[in-house]
C-alpha cells in the first residue's frame, strides 16, 4: 500500500472538508411531504404507476423503468399520493414527479431479499435484483447500475474499481460511509466482483482520508478479500473521474469516445456498492442516501441520511443556514455542482451534497489568451481547451470535433487555472451543444 496512484494533469483546489469530515452520519427525519422525480438517472425517465389518491408504502414502486437504460423509482415514505405532474428538478427544469403526503406510519413494502447465499446466486439473478432496486451511480453521474453490470460478451471485464476518491472539495458523504459502513461496503464490493467476474478489484481512496484508508486496509487483511486491493490515491482533482481513476490504478487508457468497459474495467462508487449490498441481502430499494450540508453560511454542518424527495430547503433549515447571508446554493461540489434556483427542488439519488456560499463571484472580464499552456497541463483528458474555445468562438464546430471536444468531462480544471479568466468550460458546453445538434441533423437527413 506504500505506492501512491495518480494521473497526469488535474489541479489542487483547497480540500475544505474539515467542517464535516469527522461528523457522523445523522438520520434526517422524513418530511411531511416528498416530491419524487421520475427522472433521477441517465436514460429514459421512469413511467408513473401510481395516481392521485393511491396509498403507498416505503419502498413501493411508483415509477417503472422506461427502457433498458433507465431505472425504477420507489417511494421514500408511506402515505397518500397527492399528485403526479411537473415539479422543480435540481437540474433547473420541470420534470414529472410524484407528490406524496407522509402519514408517518413508516409502513414498508420492500423487495424480496435473496433467498440463498449470494455466492450461490447466478449473475443474472443478482443483476435483476440490482435493476429492480433502482440503483444508479451515486457519485453524481447517476448511470443505471444494472447497465454497467451487463457489458457485452465481446468486452470482458477483468478489473473492478471502487471509487472512494470523493475529490470534490467540501463533500464528505462517501468518506463517512466508508468509515461507518465498512463491512457492508466490502460485502457490496464482493457481490459486484462476482457479478462482473472480475479477477482483480481495487478500492481507490484519496490520501486526504487517512482514517478511511487505515480502516479499509485493516479489514482487507482478511483472506475473504484476497483479490481486493486498496489503492492509495493522490489527493488531486478530478481523481474521482472514471477515466482518471482507471488510468491511475491500472495504467490503462479509455479510448477516445469509449467507455471504461473498452479498457476492461468497471468503476462503481462506494455508495453504489453499499446500495447493492442492501438490495441483495435486505431487499431494500434505493430510496435514501447520505448528503453533506456545508459551506460558509451553514452554522451547523452535517452529514445526513436523507429520504429521496426531501425538499432541499428543509435540510438547509435543519443545519441552521443563514438565508440572509446566503448568495448561492449548489447541489454537489463547487467544481461540477449545479446552482439551485428553487430551494423546493428535492434531493435525488445523485445528490451528494448541498454547498452554501455567502459570496457570488462577479462576472470577470476575460482577457485574450496568452498561450501559456496551463489549461493543457491541467486537462485530465489531455485536450487543448484554449484551442477548443477559439474554434467555438469562430463557430468552427467541425474543427472542434476533430480536436475531440466530445471527450471533455467538463470538470472545470482548465477554467480554474486560466490566468486570462476565460470561461473555457462555457465554450466547451456551447460547442458540445452545437456538435450534438449537427450530428442529429445529419442523422435525420
Amino acid at each position: 500500500m506504500s505506492r501512491r496512484f495518480t494521473f497526469k494533469g488535474g489541479i489542487h483546489p483547497p480540500h475544505s472538508k474539515a467542517q464535516t469530515a469527522r461528523l457522523s452520519i445523522e438520520v434526517f427525519p422524513a418530511p411531511g411531504k416528498v416530491i419524487i422525480p421520475l427522472q433521477q438517472h441517465i436514460g429514459a425517465p421512469a413511467k408513473p404507476v401510481v395516481k392521485r389518491g393511491d396509498r403507498v408504502s416505503i419502498g413501493q414502486l411508483i415509477g417503472e423503468a422506461g427502457g433498458f437504460v433507465s431505472a425504477p423509482v420507489h417511494s421514500s415514505v408511506s402515505g397518500t399520493v397527492l399528485s403526479v405532474g411537473p415539479f422543480p428538478h435540481p437540474m433547473g427544469k420541470q420534470v414529472i414527479g410524484v407528490e406524496i403526503e407522509n402519514d408517518s406510519a413508516e409502513e414498508k413494502q420492500l423487495l424480496s431479499p435473496l433467498n440463498k447465499p449470494w455466492r450461490e446466486a447466478a449473475q443474472g439473478e443478482l443483476i435483476q435484483m440490482v435493476q429492480a432496486a433502482g440503483i444508479v451511480g451515486m457519485g453524481g453521474a447517476s448511470f443505471p447500475t444494472h447497465v454497467k453490470l451487463s457489458p457485452p460478451s465481446n468486452k470482458p471485464i477483468d478489473v473492478l474499481i471502487i471509487n472512494g476518491a470523493e475529490c470534490e472539495p467540501y463533500l464528505t458523504a462517501d468518506h463517512r460511509l466508508m468509515l461507518e459502513r465498512t463491512e457492508d461496503l466490502l460485502t457490496g464490493v464482493l457481490i459486484l466482483k462476482k457479478i462482473l467476474g472480475a479477477k482483480k478489484c481495487f478500492i481507490g481512496i484519496e490520501e486526504n482520508k487517512p482514517d478511511a484508508i487505515k480502516l479499509v486496509n485493516k479489514l482487507l487483511s482478511d483472506s475473504l478479500y484476497k483479490d481486493v486491493t486498496l489503492a492509495r490515491l493522490g489527493a488531486k482533482y478530478p481523481q474521482g473521474g472514471e477515466k482518471q481513476l482507471i488510468n491511475a490504478v491500472t495504467g490503462r487508457q479509455v479510448p477516445s469516445g469509449g467507455l471504461p468497459m473498452d479498457a476492461g474495467c468497471v468503476v462503481q462508487n462506494v455508495g453504489t456498492a453499499v446500495a447493492v449490498r442492501d438490495a441483495i441481502l435486505g431487499g431494500i430499494p434505493l430510496y435514501e442516501r447520505v448528503v453533506t450540508v456545508t459551506g460558509p453560511t451553514v452554522k451547523n454542518p452535517k452529514n445526513l441520511l436523507v429520504r429521496i424527495g426531501t425538499p432541499i430547503r428543509l435540510l438547509l433549515e435543519a443545519c441552521e443556514v443563514d438565508f440572509k447571508a446566503t448568495q448561492k446554493v449548489i447541489m454537489g461540489g463547487p467544481m461540477m455542482g449545479i446552482a439551485q434556483s428553487d430551494l423546493d427542488a428535492p434531493v435525488i439519488k445523485s445528490t451528494s451534497g448541498l454547498l452554501v456560499y455567502d459570496k457570488v463571484q462577479p462576472a470577470i472580464r476575460e482577457y485574450p489568451c496568452i498561450n501559456c499552456g496551463r489549461c493543457v497541463a491541467a486537462c485530465p483528458i489531455h485536450l487543448v481547451p484554449s484551442r477548443l474555445a477559439k474554434f467555438i468562438e469562430k463557430e468552427s464546430i467541425d474543427e472542434a470535433m476533430e480536436w475531440n471536444i466530445m471527450d471533455c468531462m467538463e470538470c472545470g480544471s482548465c477554467t480554474y487555472v486560466c490566468p486570462s479568466k476565460i470561461n473555457l468550460v462555457h465554450y466547451v458546453k456551447l460547442g458540445k451543444f452545437h456538435a450534438q445538434a449537427k450530428r442529429a441533423a445529419a442523422t435525420n437527413k
